[in-house]
């Protein structure tokens, strides 16, 4: 069976938009959630994100054509330049029919919506953009990508809400292990961070609404926490072959090895009371990992910080586990970045390969009083030190859908 290795990534986030810097704020327990300054939340029960700050899309591609773009789009897009570049990918010198995109969004151009909207109440339908639509899709995010590189392989946007990332990965690793295609630019984006869809999350009582202190605001397995944090980003991988990346001579940073996927079959927005589903997913990367329990060195966790899906993880970790579980350190990035939903599982990939290159576990920021049930080993509040080979990334979503990956070190 061909071997997939990671010989680029990027990343957009509330912790920054270079992988150094990125790694460097999430070892060091830096939180990037601040108070919404972006639009009124003067009215809002929750005045709090994960927002990218400082990202310039017109001094990257000049006003013209950043116009073109809705937010998500201009993640995906400057994670996927990033990511690229970081690779030295140069697909004029490859097949560009053996270059595919997978970059998914969960909700897509918000954003784009809502301002057209606007306009059509105000001044009528025919003030409404004609590129609406294909501004706004979440396919736009491979779309641009593939038309900015001439990558002319497999290109899909997955959909599976918050698990997007894992499954653009996973299914981007299917498509090289079953030979159609030798490198795959897989991730995904999210800019969601809009006065309706916060004010749709805050009316479902999800999220955390510790204005005053934003920062402790995510405190996943915590006792203390009352939801989780919206945030936005893209995080994008360059997957290849083995063969293909020693051939180009490409830097190579770590191997995924195994991808499972499953339903709960459950419920729209309720994890699996018993986590049925992420048990599922992440025995099922194990298989086809060919490992056993005893080789995961670390896992990634979900880890939203709402009591349900918390907890069902932690079920399912010690489903699978036994009594091992106890004895795997399980890290929470989103203690630290928000819930970046679509955007979450690349950005958290991207720190999974660090862990593993760097031997430190990014801790669990906020975890003060582990909640009843939550019992495992969170490396709470300080990065550690630590002999790490293989970790499992967990990531899940609306509608009871799970994706699991297996990365390992390089070797």
């Amino acid at each position: 069976m061909k071997r997939v290795v990671i010989t680029g990534m990027g990343v957009i986030s509330p912790l920054g938009h270079e992988v150094d810097v990125f790694w460097d704020r999430l070892v060091a327990g830096h939180s990037g959630i601040s108070t919404i300054d972006t639009f009124d939340v003067s009215e809002s029960k929750v005045k709090i994100a994960g927002l990218v700050r400082d990202f310039d899309p017109v001094g990257r591609w000049g006003r013209r054509e950043a116009r073109k773009y809705d937010r998500f789009v201009q993640y995906a897009m400057a994670a996927a330049e990033i990511a690229v570049e970081d690779s030295g990918l140069k697909i004029e010198n490859t097949d560009p029919e053996r270059v595919g995109v997978y970059v998914g969004s969960g909700i897509g151009g918000i954003q784009t919506l809502l301002e057209n909207v606007e306009l059509l109440n105000k001044r009528g339908p025919k003030r409404v953009s004609p590129s609406l639509v294909p501004m706004m899709i979440a396919n736009m995010a491979p779309a641009q990508i593939s038309i900015r590189f001439g990558a002319q392989g497999p290109s899909m946007s997955p959909v599976t809400a918050c698990s997007i990332g894992n499954t653009s990965i996973g299914e981007s690793f299917n498509t090289i292990i079953h030979g159609d295609a030798d490198v795959m630019i897989a991730g995904g984006a999210e800019a969601a961070i809009t006065p309706i869809s916060l004010a749709s999350f805050t009316n479902s009582t999800a999220l955390s609404s510790r204005n005053d202190d934003p920062t402790r605001a995510s405190r996943p397995f915590d006792a203390n926490r009352d939801g989780f944090v919206m945030g936005e980003g893209a995080g994008v991988l360059i997957l290849e072959s083995l063969e293909h990346a020693l051939k180009r001579e490409a830097p190579i940073y770590g191997e995924i090895i195994g991808y499972g996927a499953s339903s709960d079959a459950h419920h729209v927005v309720a994890p699996h009371p018993e986590g049925t589903g992420a048990y599922l997913a992440m025995k099922r990367a194990l298989q086809r990992a060919n490992i056993t329990t005893k080789d995961i060195d670390v896992i990634s966790a979900h880890a939203t910080s709402t009591i349900a899906g918390d907890f069902s993880e932690t079920m399912a970790i010690k489903r699978l586990f036994g009594e091992d579980a106890y004895n795997i350190p399980v890290t929470a990035n989103k203690s630290m970045l928000g819930h970046m939903f679509g955007a979450g599982g690349g950005a958290e990939a991207i720190a999974l390969i660090k862990t593993l290159q760097e031997g430190i576990i990014p801790p669990t920021i906020n975890l003060d009083q582990p909640d009843e049930g939550c019992d495992l080993d969170y490396v709470p509040n300080v990065a550690r030190e630590a002999d790490v080979t293989i970790g499992l990334s967990n990531s899940f979503g609306f509608g009871g859908h799970n994706a699991s990956i297996v990365l390992k070190k390089y070797e």
